[in-house]
């Protein structure tokens, strides 16, 4: 019973396939040393230990010479499935996309389960799916993803013949049954995810009505996103130190100055070559940063490869259309290099503009939210407008938010925060705030 029990709970041990870097993927370079550690794929490491596997062995590529079987040569074929076999691997993954018919050939070939990097963020989603909007949204994706690499599952046993020889045609084979099968479950998917995408357009509607301001939370994966929400708001996200540990959306109302709110959401994290899968089913959760007023890219500043992961985010920015809102850089994390000049330096160099934050010990919130306050809720100035133009204070009561008002004999003093912000030419980027800076006194 113990020796059951220990073999359920013994991890799967994988042999890690890691891409030449791009340096070294010239075909006409003379290869360099194999199995460099600071070329190993660091990031498919990462997703592995999400899912709980166990690494027995890593070999990286100085190139690829792609072949029709394997994608790679077959000195180098051969040496991978040799590799599995003394390390007793349970299976191989590659650190970049293999198409149906390449892993059919490698499995055949090494008898055990090969797949790729993309099969491993759609098994880690499966694994964090919560909600019903993301079990389906992930369901969505592994059955996109399985469809044309269902074949290597039958072998010969897909070819089977229903009816009399000459009297009636083939019967429908397994492969077939499975795939039309699979099809249907898609196009039901499709119908629910697009009634819950119409249920988050009527609920965002409903918040454009209210006026209130939206700011979204966006980065890479485990950049702290859901930390700094819970820290901002109060809130109580699930949180931990692995790779994509929310994936649904969660939005909180966050306090600024002068009594006022806006509302800051929590987002799936990004991360490099996320699969289109993935991106077509997240694509109504994707859609709410698209409609915020405010991104917070939020950067890990203890993580060596923030230049690379800054980039990815802004790419996958571009690809849902939300490359033109407005937008803050976040350094979070700062405390885990606190005291390192160097890091500093150069985290400085890259984003001068950056806030320094860190979710553990609040420090920069102050900064944080005073930048949001002046980007979301506008300018902070004091107006003096004549009596017979009192409806300018009902318009800023309306649009703003008024912090002092005194009506003195001849005119009215206001303190107000006004949306919109005063271009370098001086003209206001919104109504009111146009119709009031006649009175703004400098």
């Amino acid at each position: 019973m113990v020796e059951v029990q220990e073999e359920q709970e013994k991890k799967p041990r994988c042999l890690l396939i890691g891409a030449p870097s791009k340096k070294k993927a010239i075909a006409n370079e003379p290869a360099a040393s194999s199995e460099s550690a600071s070329n190993e794929p660091a990031e498919l490491k990462g997703l592995v230990s999400t899912l709980g596997m166990e690494i027995v062995g890593i070999m990286v590529l100085n190139r690829i010479e792609p072949t029709p079987a394997y994608g790679i040569g077959k000195g180098k074929t051969q040496e991978i499935a040799d590799m599995a076999k003394e390390t007793f691997a349970d299976c191989i993954i590659f650190d970049w996309e293999i198409d149906p018919t390449k892993q059919r050939n490698w499995e055949k070939l090494t008898n055990i389960p090969v797949f790729d990097r993309n099969e491993v963020i759609i098994r880690i989603f499966a694994q964090r799916a919560q909600t019903k909007e993301a079990v389906l949204q992930v369901d969505l994706a592994r059955l996109t993803y399985s469809l044309p690499r269902l074949s290597h599952t039958y072998g010969d046993l897909a070819r089977q013949r229903g009816g009399s020889y000459g009297a009636k045609g083939s019967g429908e084979t397994q492969l077939e049954l499975d795939r039309r099968q699979i099809e249907d479950k898609i196009l039901q998917i499709k119908k629910e995810l697009n009634q819950i995408a119409i249920n988050r357009q009527v609920q965002r509607k409903q918040r454009e009505r209210n006026a209130t301001p939206s700011c979204a939370l966006v980065g890479y994966t485990n950049a702290g996103k859901s930390s700094l929400l819970n820290a901002l708001t109060g809130a109580d996200v699930f949180v931990e130190d692995k790779l994509f540990a929310t994936l649904d959306p969660t939005t909180r109302k966050l306090a600024l100055a002068e009594g006022s709110f806006i509302l800051l959401t929590d987002t799936v994290g990004f991360i490099s070559n996320l699969p289109h899968t993935l991106i077509d089913a997240f694509k109504s959760t994707l859609e709410e940063t698209s409609f915020a007023d405010l991104l917070l890219i939020t950067v890990d500043a203890s993580d060596p490869n923030y230049k690379e992961q800054y980039a990815q985010v802004l790419s996958v920015l571009e690809e849902i259309n939300a490359d033109k809102i407005p937008r803050i850089v976040v350094l979070n994390k700062c405390d885990m290099i606190a005291g390192n000049e160097i890091a500093i330096s150069q985290l400085n160099a890259a984003f001068p503009d950056a806030i320094k934050v860190s979710a553990r010990t609040h420090e920069g919130f102050e900064n944080l939210l005073a930048h949001i306050t002046e980007q979301l809720l506008g300018t902070l100035g004091n107006f003096k407008i004549p009596m017979e133009q009192n409806s300018l204070v009902e318009l800023a009561r309306k649009n703003g938010t008024i912090i002092k008002e005194e009506w003195l004999e001849d005119c009215i003093m206001l303190e107000a925060r006004i949306p919109g912000k005063i271009d370098s030419n001086g003209n206001a980027t919104t109504r009111t705030l146009a119709m009031l800076i006649k009175y703004l006194i400098q």
